[in-house]
């Protein structure tokens, strides 16, 4: 089934009980070297992964790709792979799904690829936005690591578009400011920001003020090798405060803050 009941613990249907994964694409080359899909894929969906053969036809660049040559797509589990059937089954009545799916629903979309990926063909993209437009009632929400292929596309009225942002520094040294200046350029009903897995602190915070972010979650890695420190998550909080937008602390912060969990939700008004 491509639908799935999530434990992210911030895809929420609209009347706050826990919300569903859809993934009718799979993989990616944008080659994050903490991507739990791809550990995924690599291990007890590698067998499923395999066997579609419905992947990635076109050549990519190297240059395209910073972390070298992939597989074959024979190979590789996490090669961009289209399910046609999963596309198909949000399209139908989703009374018919086993679960009977009759209420409006929360969403997360490719949880096992980056919908706006490297790798991935924009007309896969515009395939899966088509299906979502046609299920006005449920709320779909979207993230990527690319936010600069997010101007190509117009979005449904029922997608929250987000951008993760993970650290800065030399290497990265606009991460927060290209996320927010991309998301500034299209129109959604909820625009976020994930800061996740939270590895450094967060320069210009202040763009928060001006470029209509709704909503920013924060939360560490799952299999932590960094955790983030009290001070980058403070200095976040504080700056969505001044900005009076609401704040989702993940979980995996709990022992770190000691304290209860900030996690608001936006209003879609």
């Amino acid at each position: 089934m491509g639908l799935n009941k999530t434990q992210i613990e911030w895809v929420k249907n609209p009347d706050g009980t826990q919300g569903f994964t859809w993934n009718p694409i799979t993989g990616c080359l944008n080659g994050c070297e903490y991507c739990y899909a791809r550990r995924l894929a690599n291990t007890r969906l590698r067998e499923r992964y395999l066997a579609n053969t419905n992947y990635l036809r076109q050549d990519i660049d190297d240059s395209d790709n910073p972390y070298g040559a992939v597989l074959s797509p024979d190979q590789d589990p996490f090669y961009p792979r289209f399910w046609e059937d999963r596309l198909y089954e949000i399209k139908r009545p989703l009374a018919s799904i086993h679960w009977r799916l009759q209420e409006p629903k929360g969403i997360f979309v490719c949880d096992m690829s980056d919908l706006f990926g490297i790798g991935i063909p924009e007309e896969w993209t515009r395939q899966v936005l088509y299906a979502i437009e046609e299920r006005p009632e449920h709320r779909f929400y979207l993230l990527t690591k690319q936010p600069q292929n997010l101007i190509t596309f117009q979005f449904p009225d029922n997608c929250w578009v987000g951008v993760t942002v993970t650290n800065e520094g030399i290497t990265y040294p606009d991460m927060m400011e290209e996320a927010c200046r991309n998301l500034a350029q299209i129109k959604a009903s909820v625009k976020y920001l994930s800061f996740e897995p939270l590895q450094s602190s967060i320069y210009k915070l202040d763009l928060l003020t001006v470029w209509g972010i709704n909503w920013v979650i924060i939360g560490g890695q799952s299999r932590p090798t960094v955790m983030p420190k009290i001070g980058w998550v403070e200095e976040i909080e504080l700056a969505a405060r001044k900005a009076s937008i609401p704040t989702f602390e993940k979980d995996n912060l709990k022992a770190l803050l000691q304290r209860e969990l900030i996690q608001e939700m936006p209003s879609e008004d």
